[in-house]
């Protein structure tokens, strides 16, 4: 077996942690990272004093202010939605609705912003919440702007369902994404849970390339959902002019 390398022991650390485990002891560290007690520990104590875990009075360790105060200068993170976020409030007042942002990584859309109202529409979304690209709105449209060979790479895949509407068919996958190049936005039924129903439309950088995208969440039987699109792509438009992309004059 290889013997794993110093950096790589250190991120097991880090990537102890997720959303299901925010706190966890030394010993769950260890197990996690798959280290042994004795190097988990040596590693814990370098990445405390440096402030990228932190200890709480009961002794478990946490993510500390440390990492946000460097994730804060990933130009797909914080900055990205300092831009964005007077366009997704001003959407938000428009539905009271669900309202989000996110980025693709890899094969993953990563919700960078989520806004919603106590009367919105259930949705098993955070921020910095993970999901494959094939079920959501945001998703298929960072899959369809993603390049051919990420296409062609995602649809060979196996695809995983979370209801029984979810697209698990590769024909009909590639067909979904030629309509969101095509329209402009992507509208996911029911892909997630049975009750929800997500239009979503492109940001794009300075240079035109889709670097984001932006969404509203409304419940399944709401009606709205056509009137929604020139809304979502109002607010996808006005991101991506903050960003500095200038719309070509002779595109429709």
């Amino acid at each position: 077996m290889t013997a794993r390398s110093a950096p790589d022991r250190l991120l097991s650390v880090l990537a102890a942690f997720d959303h299901a485990h925010p706190a966890l002891s030394l010993t769950d560290i260890s197990r996690r990272a798959g280290l042994s007690l004795t190097t988990a520990h040596r590693l814990v104590t370098a990445l405390t004093g440096w402030g990228a875990l932190e200890r709480d009075g009961s002794g478990a360790y946490h993510v500390g202010l440390r990492l946000w105060e460097v994730a804060a200068l990933a130009p797909r993170g914080l900055a990205l939605r300092q831009v964005a976020l007077p366009y997704l409030e001003d959407l938000y007042e428009a539905t009271h609705e669900n309202v989000q942002l996110a980025v693709r990584d890899g094969t993953e859309v990563v919700y960078t912003e989520w806004l919603s109202g106590r009367a919105a529409v259930g949705v098993r979304i955070r921020v910095g919440a993970r999901w494959p690209l094939h079920v959501t709105g945001v998703g298929l449209v960072l899959l369809a702007h993603g390049g051919p060979d990420l296409q062609e790479a995602y649809c060979a895949s196996p695809l995983c369902a979370y209801t029984g509407h979810t697209i698990t068919d590769r024909a009909r996958l590639r067909r979904v994404l030629a309509e969101v190049r095509r329209s402009g936005v992507a509208v996911s039924s029911r892909q997630v849970t049975d009750d929800a129903v997500s239009v979503a439309a492109p940001v794009r950088g300075p240079g035109g390339a889709v670097t984001a995208a932006v969404s509203v969440v409304v419940p399944y039987a709401d009606a709205r959902v056509p009137v929604l699109v020139p809304a979502v792509r109002l607010a996808a438009r006005g991101i991506s002019r903050a960003l500095g992309w200038q719309p070509d004059p002779a595109a429709p």
